[in-house]
């Protein structure tokens, strides 16, 4: 193993996690799946194997857990699948397989975290067991995911995550006479422009976002290191003041993104809260508890939200939340490609089940009737298997007024570069998000936090050039 890049897991993954002003959220939990299905053989991709056998999958997605039974109830395998809380994941992987340990036999790894996994031997070879038959059978960018620096695949996706922005068809015909996502894509096609289309809504009484952290998924358009050296660009210091804009001039709803009130933006009127409510500085209202936000806020201004700023995944929370809003939203572009999440599914270098574990992770990512399955199961969360996308191209979204939204988010994803994702991404840019929260507040100046997001990124990443 490479010690120092072990070390590197435990340090990239811990700042991955932290929160600054463009945050998130995981639910995580816990389940065993068990049983004696009748073994049956299953196409493009799918298994074969015999019934009596067992995976062991460990896993940051719940979504695992319905691949498992599924899989347990096609080939007869016992699957047994843990779902671990974020924060402990990258340290209990290192633990078991630094440990010699056997099970689990399925690892899996979000984007941020993959690099390091796999320059510290976490993830076996999966082209030794034929992967780069299917490389033209994954979107490009998640397949480019999955492979290590040396070009070896070691892990694959089911699911694409480009960023969209969510709008309100409604609204967008009222202010902007027309909900074309065409052109209501023009409205977010630079960081100007959002600033502008903001104002436009708050004079009609509305606000673009529930908060500033809305776009987060569309913060840069280029690689944050380049061949060793920190690039902060001028489309970095434009996001920077695009959102230091949106909330001091008022612009947003000031919810907090996953917040009580993020949530019911998008069903309708929410609150106006205030700047400090949102920074926390106003501890008045509760955000986080329903019952206390709608008492502490009954006598506040209401508004509507215009837009929220997500992957395609998102079609799955919106949906979720929508209520009586249901039909009235759309899917549009926004001011450059970006992605977010995404479960990547590969091999424990320790099992010793790597041909039962690999039909295991062609069963989730590479056979046809799976993916079809899983459009239908979770409704609408969007595959990477480029031949089920398009035989999906034409399904009507009801939620989003009947756009074809498999069609959108493959255009999507076919304009993600990945060559311009680092290891580093997640850490550095939660750094910057750290700055642009202190210019915005007032606790620093423009000039003061990026000079200590430089001071942050120097002492994290000694390895790394800061020309300031």
């Amino acid at each position: 193993m490479n010690w120092k890049k072990v070390v590197s897991v435990l340090l990239v993954s811990a700042m991955a996690l932290s929160t600054a002003a463009c945050g998130g959220s995981s639910e995580s939990g816990s389940n065993a799946a068990s049983g004696d299905a009748v073994t049956s053989g299953t196409e493009n991709g799918g298994s074969a194997a015999a019934s009596g056998e067992k995976l062991v999958v460990w896993t940051l997605a719940n979504d695992l857990i319905d691949f498992g039974e599924r899989f347990q109830e096609e080939t007869g395998v016992e699957v047994e699948t843990v779902v671990i809380e974020p924060a402990d994941y990258p340290t209990k992987v290192q633990t078991a397989l630094l440990g010699g340990e056997t099970e689990p036999d399925i690892i899996v790894g979000e984007p941020q975290m993959l690099e390091d996994f796999y320059d510290a031997g976490f993830f076996e070879d999966l082209d030794q067991f034929g992967a780069q038959d299917y490389a033209d059978q994954i979107v490009d960018y998640v397949w480019e995911v999955g492979q290590s620096s040396d070009g070896v695949q070691r892990a694959i996706s089911y699911q694409i995550t480009p960023a969209g922005i969510y709008y309100r068809r409604d609204i967008a015909k009222e202010v902007f006479g027309t909900d074309d996502p065409d052109e209501i894509g023009k409205l977010f096609a630079d960081y100007a422009t959002i600033l502008e289309t903001a104002q436009t809504l708050k004079d009609a009484g509305y606000r673009i976002f529930s908060s500033d952290a809305e776009i987060n998924y569309f913060s840069g358009d280029s690689a944050w290191v380049i061949d060793g050296v920190l690039n902060v660009d001028q489309a970095r210091y434009d996001y920077m003041d695009l959102c230091v804009d949106l909330y001091q001039k008022d612009l947003t709803a000031y919810a907090n993104q996953w917040s009580t009130p993020w949530y019911q933006a998008m069903a309708g009127e929410v609150p106006i809260l205030t700047a400090d409510i949102q920074n926390y500085a106003d501890d008045s209202v509760n955000v986080w508890d329903a019952e206390q936000f709608e008492e502490a806020t009954k006598d506040m201004a209401k508004t509507e939200v215009f837009a929220f700023g997500l992957p395609s995944w998102g079609v799955l929370t919106m949906r979720d939340n929508v209520k009586d809003t249901s039909g009235l939203w759309g899917v549009c572009s926004g001011p450059s490609y970006g992605f977010g999440g995404g479960t990547y599914i590969g091999i424990s270098s320790q099992s010793e089940r790597k041909e039962l574990a690999w039909d295991f992770v062609k069963f989730c990512t590479l056979n046809e009737d799976t993916a079809n399955w899983w459009i239908e199961y979770s409704e609408g969360d969007t595959v990477s298997l480029i031949p089920v996308l398009e035989a999906h191209k034409d399904d009507a979204n009801e939620v989003y007024g009947g756009e074809k939204l498999y069609a959108f988010w493959l255009q999507q994803a076919e304009g993600i570069d990945y060559s311009k994702v680092t290891r580093y991404d997640k850490a550095i840019g939660d750094a910057w998000g750290n700055a642009i929260s202190a210019i915005k507040t007032g606790e620093k100046t423009k000039e003061e936090a990026v000079n200590e997001f430089y001071d942050v990124i120097e002492s994290t990443y000694p390895d790394i050039t800061v020309n300031r």
